[in-house]
């Protein structure tokens, strides 16, 4: 971020909190901010932060591919209304996308028992097609827990 990008961003915070507008809540334990997927070694980080921390990890909005990796952070949530998506990943040597890749086995190790067997047994990860699931039925079919709802922020007051 450069300096002058961060000082627009603040201008802007600033000038909603005067206007008595809310900031948007998303940043840290959500995955709001990765739910496009991408490489392993940008979730790791923060799947060990949340493990050690016992914070709460939010799983809401679309959560596709990589993202699905944040199942395994022991104080997880689900939003019912989250849309999860499973998909194979690529072999490093043949480049096939299939269940017994590598990155296959990784994403499937960080699911429950349950959910690791419906998306073998449905071949929902045979492929790099995706396979989505609702928040809802990770919760309802798979055991996941819910996420309580977000408490919207105090409004602030201006001192007299």
């Amino acid at each position: 971020m450069t300096r002058a990008h961060g000082l627009v961003s603040g201008v802007v915070v600033a000038l909603l909190l005067a206007a008595g507008g809310a900031v948007p809540a998303v940043a840290d334990g959500s995955s709001r901010l990765y739910g496009a997927g991408g490489r392993f070694a940008t979730y790791f980080p923060v799947i060990a932060k949340y493990n050690k921390s016992g914070e709460t990890f939010r799983v809401e909005g679309v959560c596709r591919s990589a993202c699905t990796l944040f199942l395994s952070i022991r104080n997880v949530c689900v939003d019912r209304k989250a849309l999860v998506s499973f998909h194979a990943g690529p072999d490093r040597v043949t480049k096939k996308w299939n269940a017994s890749s590598s990155s296959t086995k990784t994403m499937l190790a960080a699911y429950k028992p349950e959910l690791r067997a419906y998306l073998l047994k449905g071949h929902h990860v045979d492929s790099a097609r995706y396979h989505t699931l609702s928040g809802a039925t990770l919760i309802d079919k798979f055991g996941y827990p819910e996420c309580a709802p977000r408490t919207p922020p105090l409004p602030v007051r201006a001192e007299r």
